[in-house]
């Protein structure tokens, strides 16, 4: 098998369900012929390692440890999984202290261990203040760390093709941006419907407000439908940034992203992005009034968890960020 890479992927919540299938995709996809998985959970960890080699992935040397120093050292590419997962009736913001705390480790462990790694993927909610947190511990370029996003467009997306009745490729411009969570902003200007714009295909203000409910609560769904959160969906995404990253196809989906500029300062959310090999890279959204109102309102959102993390000493006052890391 050709791979992308042979430098160190590491899979930081290894023995999750999210964990386990990112490392199943990445072989699969021919990511790296070198894959660390990494787990406090040993029982677990050393199940998904004998899955993996059950597999029999030519060429892919998968290695497992419960070991910090030894999972962090060297390691190139990251995608962390690493946090308490939702359970039905909570919200994302729900793990809010105990999910950043597990994130200002983790950060903690690339700066001491890896400090040379290229790209970091965050997956674990709330993904925009776990992501942010990770950030300012690790001394990353923001650049260098992401958080997983697009999962509200693709459920969007998939929501408009479901209405209209066409395969889910053929509904582009379908994204939101801001938050990953309830005060996620939805911009519906740009959608087309294999090719026609959506405001030309007859759908109701009542009936797009209900799509739009539908995908805020998207994840909610899936805990009510399969008993716990979902995990091959986030997985998929999260490889597939990675991969982009590795030089593999540019990812375009919204990924959350370091902002401080213009009116929005200080903050991880979602924006009009690109990944690349070499960083995430983005652009100011364009919408309706309306869109940008909610936009507004979502970064508001995001600026209290941020203050509140800030209140709870996981992170320093954002006048003292460059302290901990030179490059914000």
């Amino acid at each position: 098998m050709k791979f992308l890479t042979d430098e160190k992927l590491l899979i930081v919540g290894a023995a999750g369900m999210i964990g386990s299938n990112m490392a199943q995709t990445a072989a699969c996809l021919g990511l790296s012929s070198n894959i660390c998985l990494y787990d406090i959970f040993e029982p677990g960890l050393k199940g998904v390692l004998a899955e993996m080699d059950h597999c029999a992935f030519e060429g892919v040397n998968f290695t497992a440890t419960i070991n910090p120093a030894e999972a962090f050292k060297d390691a190139k590419y990251i995608i962390s999984s690493g946090g308490a997962p939702r359970k039905e009736g909570m919200t994302r913001e729900d793990l809010l202290k105990g999910n950043c705390q597990i994130a200002a480790e983790f950060g903690d462990n690339i700066k001491k261990y890896c400090p040379d790694a290229k790209f970091v993927v965050v997956i674990f909610n709330p993904a925009d203040v776990t992501a942010l947190t990770a950030l300012i511990h690790s001394g990353l370029k923001p650049s260098q760390l992401t958080s997983l996003a697009a999962l509200d467009s693709t459920r969007l997306q998939e929501a408009l093709a479901q209405e209209f009745g066409v395969p889910q490729y053929k509904v582009t411009g379908a994204h939101t941006y801001g938050g990953h969570g309830e005060a996620m902003a939805v911009f519906a200007s740009q959608v087309k419907i294999d090719g026609k714009p959506l405001a030309e295909m007859g759908l109701s203000a009542e009936r797009f407000a209900e799509i739009k409910h539908n995908t805020v609560q998207g994840g909610s769904n899936i805990i009510k439908l399969r008993g716990r959160s979902s995990f091959q969906s986030p997985a998929y995404q999260a490889v597939k940034m990675i991969e982009a990253a590795m030089g593999g196809d540019k990812f375009y989906w919204p990924a959350g992203t370091y902002v401080n500029e213009g009116k929005y300062k200080n903050v991880m959310m979602a924006m009009p992005t690109v990944i690349d090999a070499t960083g995430c890279h983005f652009t100011a959204p364009q919408g309706t009034a309306e869109e940008m109102a909610a936009l507004d309102a979502s970064y508001e959102h995001l600026v209290k968890m941020r203050d509140e993390i800030v209140s709870l000493g996981i992170v320093p006052a954002v006048k003292d960020w460059k302290k901990d890391n030179a490059n914000l």
